[in-house]
Order: C-alpha cells, then structure tokens, then sequence
C-alpha cells in the first residue's frame, strides 16, 4: 500500500494540544536546535535524499505527537552498522541528536566507540522505530508511534545496502527485526539467545538508566555480549 502523502509540518503554536500525551515540559518552552551536531553523509543517493525530504515533512501521526513533529535519525548509503533503537526521549527531542543523553553515552561505551565515530553516518545509521517523541506515560516514555515504522522503515532499509551488523535495541525495535520467530518470551531470554542470530545481527537491551536493575541481575550480558559487541564494531571499523 502506499504510504499516506504528507504535509508540511505545522507550526508549533498551531498544533492543537486537546488528547496529546503529557510531556513534562511546556509546549511553549520548548527550543529546538538549528543545526544539529552531527556529521552529514559523504555516501547518499538521488532516492534517499527524496526518502529524507518526505520524511522530514511528514505529520501522519502529529495529532498523536505531544510536541510538532521532528523525526530524529541519521543515515547514510554507505552506512556499515544499523541501530535499531526505540524513540527519541525528551532531550534528543529538544537538541534533534539521536541517543544525545545517559542512554547514548552508555551505548557508545558499549560499543567502545567514541562520538565522532558514532555521530559519523556514513559508519553507522540510527533508525529508531519512531523517529519523533511519542511523549511520557505512567512508567516512562510512551511506546513509538506504530504508523511510523508501517510507513517508512521498510523503504528506507532499501537505500542501506551496506549494512553488516544491526544492533537490535529494545524490545519494540526487537519485536520488528527479528519477528515472532526471533524473540523470546521476554527481553532476557531475547538478548540471552544473542549467538543464535548469526554475525549480523545482535539483540541488546536499552542503555537506558532505567535498565540499571536488568543489567545488575544479569551480569553475563557484561561478560559475555558486550565483548562480542565490541569485536564486531572494530572488525567494522578496520574496512
């Protein structure tokens, strides 16, 4: 089916506020960055860079959206490692960086990169499920908005032919990448099966600080995936 046309995004003190999930922060308060700081690709294609054009203007689900609608990725065509995240939170929401907070810093430690190798996109892509902040419900931020994977996702992994290792963030990111079949009963038996995905794909739980109790209950995730993790981001890095 084709994707639904979009709009231009609205301007933020026109976007009706009426059934928006709570954000924590006053719509009015809200300073978006300019120019985000992060690397444009060298590698693109005529294809992806309409792909981005229409993206950056779409308002499928702004109705949904606690704050105007912002999609927060980086791609480039020659793009080596996918991460498959979630949805950007409040502070990446407001500095348009993707995993710019606690959460990405704990990532790159992971992986054991440094932020220039991060933010460079024609090394790594960051696509997360829903590429604009769903908002905060009772427990934390709110699932990604599903329209955005069912409209985009698919069509941009076309135009990322280079890909050789996918880091499956989360199980929302895991519940789409590697299917009923792929997962387990929960996020520990998911990233506890890590070796049956083969060398291009690796499960992880989120980095976030909300997973600090995950992460002491399950010391072998350190031991075990996160060596592995590193070996493969190098092995990336030296092609």
């Amino acid at each position: 089916m084709p994707a639904k046309p979009c709009r231009p995004a609205s301007r933020p003190d026109r976007l009706p506020a009426e059934g928006r999930p709570d954000t924590g922060l006053p719509r009015k308060r809200i300073i978006y960055a300019v120019k985000p700081a992060i690397a444009q690709p060298r590698s693109t294609s005529v294809a992806l860079q309409r792909l981005l054009l229409e993206l950056r203007a779409c308002t499928i689900c702004s109705a949904r959206l606690p704050l105007p609608p912002r999609p927060v990725l980086q791609v480039g065509a020659a793009a080596r490692i996918l991460i498959a995240g979630q949805a950007p939170g409040r502070k990446v929401a407001a500095s348009g960086v993707p995993f710019d907070d606690a959460s990405g810093d704990r990532l790159r430690a992971w992986m054991g990169i440094d932020k220039a190798g991060f933010y460079d996109p024609d090394f790594i892509a960051i696509l997360p499920m829903g590429f604009c902040y769903p908002g905060t419900g009772t427990s934390g931020d709110l699932p990604p908005r599903p329209e955005c994977a069912a409209t985009w996702r698919a069509r941009l992994l076309e135009q990322l032919p280079s890909i050789r290792l996918t880091l499956v963030v989360g199980t929302h990111a895991q519940a789409w990448h590697l299917k009923p079949e792929g997962t387990g009963a929960n996020l520990t038996a998911t990233v506890g099966a890590w070796r049956e995905h083969g060398a291009r794909v690796l499960p992880l739980p989120h980095p976030s600080p909300r997973n600090n109790g995950w992460l002491k209950r399950n010391p072998w995730f350190e031991a075990d995936v996160l060596p592995e993790l590193k070996t493969r981001v190098r092995a990336l890095q030296g092609r």
